[in-house]
């Protein structure tokens, strides 16, 4: 599996192919969670001048990228290896961007705006969700507002995608599910983007397909090896999709809830796809049509297999989350255009108010 950019190689036991696609000193940016699990001594063995960052942070910040860049000028490595889930990725980027141009990390709000030249970037995820590992963007929280922020520039892209399903056999049952949601909702959401083309189409339907077939298993914990393989793959093809359609509404009215409430990302989005989907099914019903009959009404299936906690939502709230959903950058992707009043409108129909 390759893309114009990347190798991508996906098969069990495939982390061993790691020294192959190095040379130097490696520094790998991870989570305490991952040390844990025993996957960094896996790496580090197969390699022979290695140091670890494995402080990453859920939802990482503009301080948390300062942290890991200031780690890594003080060990000088000749690549970077992000490996953990979406925000092991988006640290190892951001980190990329600050080691080639300096300054922070909303300087390189936006896309294309590196300064010059960055270290070859490997990335291996040991959850299938994100899709980070096929994305040039560093998604991040703002200090102090945690408005998400997207910095992306073709240098930041990993060269080379690990996909090992053997790494995802440590996770917990509920991050496994929420991570095959947020990869699921990916998939949908690309599909239907009003800037998508047909090329980022085809690889949302793409990996819709890959994932509808055993998200069900995933859900219920009974997940095989090839099902775990066949999400990590669903999850790049998204990641890939993602690359040139963006997402919609739903991520945009998903970050408030865990700005405000540290709702899980994945659960976040689960629980405003449906009424997002709704409010679109008036101008792209047919796409989620030709996805999956009845498509609306199975992704509320989903999110009820998953046994996963009600958001509560104070009603106080409701208006400052709509308008900080109006502003958030996914938004104007969405195929039908949502004003500050509609995400209102939104928030009330899902959490009951209307």
């Amino acid at each position: 599996m390759t893309s114009p950019s990347q190798i991508i190689i996906h098969r069990p036991g495939s982390l061993e192919e790691l020294p192959k696609h190095l040379s130097g000193k490696v520094l790998i940016v991870t989570d305490p969670g991952i040390v844990k699990a025993g996957h960094v001594d896996r790496a580090t063995a197969l390699l022979e001048d290695v140091v670890v960052f494995d402080q990453v942070r859920e939802n990482p910040t503009e301080s948390d990228v300062a942290e890991c860049a200031q780690f890594a000028r003080a060990k000088n490595p000749d690549f970077i290896v992000g490996l953990g889930g979406g925000s092991s990725m988006d640290t190892a980027k951001g980190a990329l961007f600050l080691l080639s141009g300096g300054g922070v990390m909303s300087d390189y709000q936006g896309h294309g705006k590196a300064k010059g030249p960055m270290l070859p970037f490997i990335a291996i995820p040991t959850t299938a969700g994100t899709g980070s590992e096929c994305q040039s963007y560093a998604i991040l929280s703002r200090d102090g507002s945690h408005e998400k922020m997207a910095c992306g520039d073709s240098r930041a892209m990993a060269k080379v995608v690990i996909l090992d399903p053997e790494l995802t056999e440590s996770m917990p049952l509920q991050v496994a599910r929420l991570t095959a949601l947020d990869a699921l909702s990916h998939s949908l959401e690309s599909a239907v983007c009003k800037n998508g083309t047909d090329k980022s189409r085809g690889l949302s339907f793409q990996a819709f397909r890959s994932i509808e077939p055993v998200i069900e298993a995933i859900l219920k914990g009974e997940g095989s090896l090839e099902d775990r393989n066949q999400m990590l793959v669903g999850s790049a093809l998204a990641g890939s999709a993602i690359e040139a359609s963006m997402l919609g509404a739903a991520h945009a009215a998903a970050n408030p809830l865990t700005a405000h409430f540290d709702v899980v990302h994945g659960h976040a989005v689960m629980s405003m796809l449906p009424g997002v989907m709704r409010w679109n099914a008036q101008v792209v019903g047919c796409v989620y049509d030709e996805l999956k009959p009845g498509l609306i009404d199975w992704v509320e299936y989903l999110y009820e297999l998953a046994e996963l906690p009600p958001v509560v939502v104070p009603s106080e709230m409701i208006a400052q989350l709509a308008t900080e959903a109006a502003k958030q950058w996914t938004g104007q992707f969405n195929p039908r255009p949502l004003t500050e009043a509609d995400f209102e409108a939104l928030y009330r129909r899902t959490f009951g108010e209307s």
